[in-house]
Parts: C-alpha cells; structure tokens; sequence
C-alpha cells in the first residue's frame, strides 16, 4: 500500500509528484519560487535531506569564503595558492574554533573574517531555529491496517478498517473524519471528481490504547451503496482517512492519515482478531495479526 504508515507526516514529493498518503497528485503549470518556501521545505523535509542541505549549504558557503582569501590574501601561515588552507581557515572563522595556527593579518583579510563571523552568526540563529522547529513538531505513531475490507458485521454490510495506536502512552479524544474521493463523469463528456462524506458508526472514542475497528455501514445514505470492485477501480474511487487526537504524553494535538484505493479494498472479507483477554484482566494485543484477512 503506497499511503502513509508513518502517520501525521505531510505530502512527500516524489519525481515531481505529490504524495499525500496515496493519493498522488502531478501539479503542472505552477510557479516555482523555491526560496519564498526554503524554510517551510526544511521543517517539513526528512531528517536526511535536511542535514544534507545543511552540510552543502556550509561547504558552499567556506568555499565561496576560502576563494575570497585567496583573491586577498593576508592570511597568516596559510600557504600561498592553498585552497585546502583557506577553506579549513573558512571553516575555523565560521564556527569560532580559533585553533591559533592561521589568522588574518591584513586589513582585507580582517574585514572578511568579520562579514564571515556575522554570517555565520546568522546561519548559526537560523538553523538552531530550523533543529527546534523539527523536534519540536508533534508526530504520533498510528497504524493503519494495510487494506480494508467490505463485509456483513452484525447484520449490516459495512467497510472496515482498523488503526491502533503504536506508543505507550495513549490519544485521548481521537476524532475521525471520512471521505470518498471518485470521479463521476459530466454532462459535457468529462468528469469530475467528487467528494462524499463517509459516516461512521464510532467517530469519536474516550481514548485510544486498544485496537479501533472504524465501520462505515454501506446504507441508503452511504456513497458506496450501488459499488462494485469493477465500479470503484473504474472510478479510481479512494477512501481517505483523517485523525486528530491529543497525545497524553505530550499534551498536544496530533494527526494521522491514511488512504485506501480500490485495489486496496478487499470484498467478502474481514480482519483476523487481534484482541485475546488475559487471564489476570486486561486484554493483549497481537500486532503480528493487524493487517491479516480472511474470507467472511
């Protein structure tokens, strides 16, 4: 399943596409203004590609200050045409070691180590602010089961999927909200896809710590009410799934999402139980069950 196990994580750009949680969206034709959004990019980016920025973004910048010492000169016991020398005196200025063996000695030299000590002084106060920023945002660790599944439960022929939350701790007041994306065609011979709002029998729980089996009864007012595999698949029909809830360990709201097409959808089935009770009270839970099915 291509949507977001890694819950609460925004839309990830793939090869110019726009993943959010499956749902993957081309956008042509729009403006690029990379710097106006340079900061939003970093907080939201992955931990590796930001250290990366980061790392390329010093060499880049020592570079640019190790060619303006040897346009100038008038750095002591640097050796005369050394870059490596006056990249490694760049790096010494940028991050204030001062080990004593190069140093500037001519005027020029001197008010370029000053405008390197402000910028670095600067870049030091931005990217401590970008560092707190990404550990300070609140993520959480929802699981979504794999597929979903379309079944009789009690009666009623409901769609079905479970999610649980995986820390210790639990999410207190969780609130789900449902929709289902598909195109419809028009009048004109086009289509256009519509959004349905999926109702829920549970929308809203006390907490969230054992297992969350979310139903969507398949009713006269339900969307999926005249669906087929074949009808969904051909509408390219996905079901999206949106959380918020408080974490208890970080008292703050989080998020979650996930996604579901057609082909993720399994009909006449339903989800092995994962809940066994313990002998003392209590219940267990078996992960190692979560996302397996079985014939209705």
């Amino acid at each position: 399943m291509r949507n977001s196990r890694k819950a609460g994580k925004s839309a990830i750009m793939i090869g110019g596409v726009l993943d959010f949680d499956g749902v993957a969206v081309l956008r042509q034709g729009l403006e690029r203004r990379w710097f106006r959004d340079l900061y939003h990019y970093l907080v939201i980016a992955p931990w590796p590609a930001v250290i990366f920025w980061i790392a390329a973004g010093f060499a880049a910048i020592n570079a640019a200050f190790a060619a303006g010492y040897l346009l100038i000169g008038g750095v002591a016991n640097a050796r005369p045409g050394s870059f490596s020398d006056a990249f490694f005196f760049s790096v010494q200025t940028m991050a204030t070691i001062g080990y004593g063996v190069m140093a500037p000695r001519s005027g020029a030299a001197n008010a370029l180590v000053s405008v390197q000590a402000f910028t670095g002084g600067v870049g030091l106060a931005l990217m401590t602010g970008l560092v707190f920023s990404k550990f300070s945002r609140p993520t959480s660790r929802v699981k979504f089961s794999k597929v979903a599944v379309v079944a009789d439960f009690k009666g009623r022929k409901c769609l079905m999927f479970r999610m649980a939350n995986e820390r210790d701790d639990r999410i207190v007041q969780p609130q789900l909200y449902a929709v289902l994306l598909r195109a419809e065609p028009e009048e004109d011979g086009g289509s256009f896809i519509r959004v349905h709002d999926l109702h829920l029998a549970r929308d809203r729980h006390a907490f969230l710590s054992l297992s969350w089996l979310v139903l969507h009864p398949i009713d006269e007012r339900s969307p999926l009410r005249n669906d087929t595999p074949d009808s969904m698949k051909r509408d390219r029909a996905t079901v999206v799934v949106s959380m918020v809830g408080i974490d208890e360990g970080l008292s703050q709201t989080i998020h979650a999402s996930c996604s579901y097409r057609a082909d993720e959808i399994r009909w006449g089935a339903r989800f092995v139980d994962v809940l066994k009770p313990l002998d003392g009270g209590g219940w267990a839970i078996d992960y190692s069950l979560f996302d397996d099915v079985i014939e209705a």
